[in-house]
């Protein structure tokens, strides 16, 4: 029987987890997902640790662990030393640098793209300003396909292959049917787009997933609290809207039908400004991008140009706070306070152990941070509010598309040895060419 886990820090990114034990096949399967998730979450450990902390035998873990080494998945590390008698042990550890999963994110204002390894080492990224809002669906497709093939092919030349590609776009997702519902931020109704980026691709393209945006974000941050023993957050991201992502007892929480997480939508000001979904005093209309560009700034102002690059915009915006300018410091102002309200609902209802603000906030964040503490304690219900504190992101506007790069590789940790072989046959098969 297997050890429970958690404090070794196995989780999984809040889909299936790994596979079940079946027959011999899918148990050899889980086993070996179970050693490469060990030693991506608690780091390099000899082979008797490993099979410590699994309860597997140790022979197994010796088997299994030359099969991750035979995939390139894994590789032999430092000599660890006890101080005891006896031959030291070398300590296994993820190595995984010839694979690596794509990440792409559509936002309103600019398309990114991230390649992770195993390791979750960067190996490549770029950003790219775009008005998606002003462009025609099937034109941003044209751009994010292209971004991908470049990629591919930039990776391909390093001796890098991509095992999967999880686009993050914002809005309602239509779960596996790879088709963006609902984005009015982006003005996006029923576009199909995992079918068309294969389109587009070719018969070579890597397998290639869809999911929302601030969903990513939350496992991407999840990825990052786990490390501190936080296993409960909701994760709001500050874009031109406002979503969310709820990890509950490390897995993501989807909801029924998928839906869960549009908080952007709670309708917390009755008297406010229109939304763009058609309703009233939504929370974006007062905490998102656009509230605060408006806030703080006139019509004609270079920073509320959607073609200036966004970073370029939020600098400028950052001078001038820094600098003292008041309409600027009062939109902050104003933000603060619509996120205090905002973040204390949700902690009533879900009592997370964090809330992770994400997007443009963390670009703002000691204007922020402890404005919306204080308006946050004050507002939640349970004592000490609940245990839960309010944080900034680490990760600020990558996290959407370093998730959709986690959730590729997930594929690995899913099924190590099949993925592997898998990709092997698709290379000589043409990905890439």
């Amino acid at each position: 029987m297997k050890a429970d886990l958690r404090g070794a820090g196995v989780r999984d990114l809040g889909r299936a987890g790994p596979p079940r034990a079946g027959d011999r096949a899918s148990l050899r399967r889980s086993n070996l997902s179970l050693v490469l998730r060990l030693l991506r979450d608690a780091g390099p450990r000899p082979r008797t640790q490993i099979a410590a902390e699994t309860g597997l035998p140790k022979a197994t873990i010796t088997n299994l662990v030359a099969e991750l080494m035979e995939s390139g998945l894994v590789r032999e590390g430092e000599t660890e030393r006890h101080g005891s008698v006896g031959r030291p042990g070398r300590t296994v550890e993820i190595d995984g640098r010839s694979v690596c999963g794509i990440g792409v994110e559509i936002n309103v204002a600019y398309l990114s793209l991230v390649a992770l390894d195993l390791r979750g080492e960067v190996v490549t990224r770029h950003r790219t300003p775009l008005d998606t809002r002003g462009s025609d669906p099937a034109a941003v497709l044209d751009r994010m396909a292209r971004a991908i093939g470049e990629t591919r092919t930039a990776l391909r030349d390093r001796g890098v292959i991509p095992v999967a590609v999880t686009v993050a776009a914002p809005g309602v997702i239509k779960a596996g049917t790879g088709v963006v519902s609902y984005a009015p931020n982006i003005g996006w109704q029923d576009v199909a787009v995992t079918e068309g980026l294969r389109t587009r691709l070719g018969p070579g393209a890597p397998p290639i997933d869809l999911e929302n945006d601030a969903k990513l974000g939350a496992i991407a941050e999840y990825l990052v609290a786990a490390s501190a023993d936080i296993h409960d957050l909701v994760y709001v991201t500050g874009e031109t809207g406002v979503g969310g992502g709820i990890i509950s007892d490390g897995r993501l929480l989807q909801g029924s039908a998928g839906f869960a997480g549009e908080i952007g939508h709670m309708p917390l000001d009755p008297q406010g400004s229109p939304c763009v979904c058609g309703r009233v005093g939504c929370w974006e209309t007062m905490v998102g991008l656009t509230a605060l560009l408006r806030g703080a700034a006139g019509p004609d102002d270079p920073v509320r140009d959607p073609t200036v690059d966004l970073e370029q915009r939020l600098t400028e915006l950052r001078r001038r706070a820094d600098a003292g300018d008041a309409p600027t410091l009062a939109a902050l102002a104003r933000i603060a306070d619509g996120l205090a309200l905002g973040v204390a609902l949700l902690a009533d209802v879900l009592n997370p152990r964090a809330v992770v603000l994400g997007g443009y906030f963390t670009h703002f964040g000691d204007h922020l941070i402890d404005r919306v503490r204080a308006g946050f304690a004050a507002r939640v219900m349970a004592p000490e509010a609940g245990g839960c504190e309010v944080v900034l992101s680490s990760l600020g506007f990558s996290a959407a598309a370093r998730g959709g790069a986690c959730l590729a590789l997930d594929r690995v940790y899913q099924d190590p040895i099949g993925t592997a072989a898998r990709t092997a046959a698709a290379v000589e098969g043409g990905w890439g060419a």
